[in-house]
Order: structure tokens, then C-alpha cells, then sequence
């Protein structure tokens, strides 16, 4: 028996999707830069697609820039803030994906901009009085980046505090919002935010396509040259037919939110509650156990002591998760979250990521159960 605990990673495409995407592949197939009919058709599709993806989030659909995913939408927002926007500071977090602060990293060395940290709770939040403290010491064009929903720790960030505080410090907003599009209601209307990411493969949908919402009024240079594709901010040929089954993936995603949101999170709940019963000294990673403050797919589990080998020993026994980002599990190194949250006692002990999606059972966390009160006694 195979179980799949590692949602947050990526997710499986759902059946409807596979047959959305197989479908265009046999039927769309023309380039959408071609001007006769089997162009134009291929066209039509990617620009509906578009349509339905910026209906969603409340904006205009020539705001969707379609990319090869949530890194490569990340790079071009960051790249532009500072390239086309002018900004000289970014403040963000020791917490964010690498997607952002590699990025950021990188544009240091060939931009004179500055990034500043904002301070964290102990609890792993952001401290959003410490953010308006360095919005308001700013002398610079800034610009705020910090992730909706965290891959590790699953820590929300209150978009609408973050972006009135941006608002009234003329600062711009970007969000990494790969963990949150598909899984939360964005309403960009409300929530006046200048950039968010997404990348399909996080909501049941393909891997290599994603995309960047960019506020209208922002003016964007590609990184990828040689055509006028995406309007003139991404050259390339469309992805055609991931993008058609990228937005299948988001129809089902938010048509049954609210209903694969309950069970979800009851699925977290049970498993919670099993974990404290078979080892009542477990804790959980940041606010990960909490309802409101946390996203309803990820927990992350500190057990009390170091497990040599957890993560293989539970594939060995069938079971994906994930001791952090699965963007880092080629790696030998930790995780930069746990590493900028926990004590150095705490660090020596085993964290596990487990992540869910509407494709797992109870039976599933039972027989999970099963395993880890082997694996820990």
C-alpha cells in the first residue's frame, strides 16, 4: 500500500485534468503566434484559459503573465520591481522559499538594492509591527515580499494587514502565494496586492506551468527573449496545453473549496489527535496545529528526539513526506525555516512534514499512525 503524505510538494493531477490536458493535446495543437485557423484556435484557448484564471482572483486577464511556474514567476516580479520599478529596498523574511531569497541574493550583486529582514514571533510568524517599523524608517521605493501560505511550517500571512500596511507606506506588495492559489479565496479587489505566483502542479494540476499576476499599471521587461508572446513579458511558445489543464485544475479546486476545505482539515484534525495520543511529548512546528493561524493542508511534526533514517524508514514502509522543502530534498542541508525558528536543542530532533489533499483517507492516517508508533517507541 502506497500512501501519499507530501501535498505540499506537489500534488497528483486529478483524473478530469489528465483528460483536459490529453484532449488539447490531440485537438489544440497549433501554435497560438500562427495566423490560420489551427493558430488561431490554439489561441483562443490559452487567452479563455486566462479569462477563467483571472476571474478568479478578480482581475483583468491581461494581469496573467503564464510562466513555467511559481520560481520562474517569482524571478520575474523581483527582477522588475527592481529593474523597471525603481525600488532600492526589500523587506522580507529569513522564512521565505528560495525562489526569493536566492533571488534576491543574486540581484544584490548586480543592483544596488538592499534587502532587510523583517523580525519573526517566536512562533514563526511575522511581526507585523516590526514590518510597519521598517516601512515607516524607509527612506527608499520599497518593496514588501512575503509568502501567503509557508511550504514548511504552513504559517498564513493576513494579506489584508500586509497590504494596507504597504498602501499607506507607498511601499509595493508582492506575494508568494504558490501554497495559497487554489487551496484560499484571493480577491484581489479586496485585497489590493501588486503581485502574486502560482504554479499548477500545487492544485492537482500539471508541473512547468504557472503563473505571475502583475497589476496593470506596472510596466514589465521579460527575462526571456526573443518573442512577443505573453504580451511582449515572455518569450517563448505557450504551453498550451498545460495552461488549458492548469485551469481545469483551478475550476475544480474553487468550485469544491469550501467542501474539500472541511474535509481536509478534518483529516488534519484526526491526525493531530492520533499523534498526541501515541506520543503525547510530540510538538508541532510553529503554529502548524493551529486552526485559523495555519493552512489546512500542512502540519509539521518535531517528535522528541532525533529518528535516524525517519523519512526513509517511512518510504520503506510506503509513505511520502517530507522533512522540508521538497525543492531542497536533493539536499544534505537542514531547513532554513526550522533553522530560524527553533533553539539549537530543538533542531537536533526530528521534524516530519506530512501534507494533504481531498485524495487521502482516514485509513490512510491509521495506517500512518500504525508506522510512526513503531518507528518512535
Amino acid at each position: 500500500m502506497k500512501i501519499y503524505f507530501d501535498n505540499a510538494a506537489t500534488t497528483p493531477m486529478l483524473p478530469e485534468v489528465i483528460d483536459t490536458v490529453q484532449k488539447s493535446m490531440q485537438q489544440v495543437f497549433g501554435n497560438p503566434s500562427s495566423s490560420h485557423s489551427f493558430g488561431r484556435k490554439a489561441k483562443a484557448e490559452v487567452e479563455l484559459a486566462r479569462k477563467k484564471i483571472a476571474g478568479y482572483f478578480k482581475v483583468q486577464p491581461s494581469e496573467i503573465i503564464f510562466t513555467a511556474g511559481g520560481s520562474e514567476a517569482d524571478n520575474l516580479i523581483l527582477r522588475n520591481a527592481i529593474v523597471s520599478l525603481g525600488v532600492k529596498e526589500v523587506i522580507t523574511s529569513r522564512l521565505e522559499h528560495h525562489a526569493v531569497l536566492h533571488a534576491l541574493e543574486a540581484l544584490t550583486e548586480e543592483f544596488a538594492v538592499s534587502i532587510t529582514y523583517v523580525a519573526l514571533t517566536t512562533s514563526g510568524e511575522i511581526n507585523y509591527e516590526d514590518l510597519e517599523k521598517k516601512l515607516a524608517a524607509s527612506s527608499h521605493k520599497v518593496l514588501v515580499s512575503l509568502m501567503h501560505v509557508n511550504n514548511e511550517i504552513g504559517s498564513l500571512l493576513d494579506l489584508q494587514r500586509v497590504s494596507l500596511l504597504c498602501q499607506n507606506h507607498q511601499a509595493f506588495f508582492h506575494s508568494d502565494t504558490v501554497q495559497g492559489v487554489g487551496h484560499f479565496t484571493i480577491d484581489l479587489q479586496k485585497t489590493p496586492i501588486d503581485f502574486i505566483t502560482a504554479s499548477a502542479h500545487k492544485f492537482h494540476g500539471p508541473k512547468g506551468v504557472g503563473f505571475a499576476y502583475i497589476k496593470k499599471s506596472h510596466a514589465i521587461l521579460p527575462m526571456l527573449l526573443g518573442g512577443e508572446q505573453e504580451h511582449g513579458t515572455r518569450a517563448g511558445t505557450e504551453n498550451i496545453h498545460s495552461i488549458i489543464g492548469m485551469a481545469k485544475a483551478l475550476d475544480i479546486a474553487y468550485n469544491s473549496l469550501d467542501e474539500d476545505r472541511t474535509y481536509i482539515q478534518g483529516l488534519k484534525d484526526y491526525f493531530i489527535q492520533q499523534l498526541k495520543e501515541i506520543q503525547p511529548e510530540i510538538q508541532f512546528n510553529g503554529v502548524s496545529a493551529h486552526k485559523e493561524k495555519s493552512s489546512y493542508i500542512i502540519i509539521n511534526v518535531r517528535f522528541p528526539k532525533e529518528i535516524k533514517m525517519m523519512l526513509f524508514s517511512l518510504d520503506l514502509k510506503g509513505i511520502a513526506a517530507s522533512g522540508g522543502s521538497a525543492c531542497q530534498s536533493g539536499s544534505t542541508k537542514g531547513s532554513h525555516v526550522l533553522d530560524a525558528i527553533l533553539s539549537e536543542n530543538e533542531k537536533t530532533k526530528t521534524s516530519v512534514r506530512f501534507s494533504f489533499s481531498k485524495l487521502n483517507t482516514k485509513e490512510e492516517i491509521d495506517k500512518l499512525i500504525d508506522v510512526l508508533q513503531e518507528l518512535v517507541a
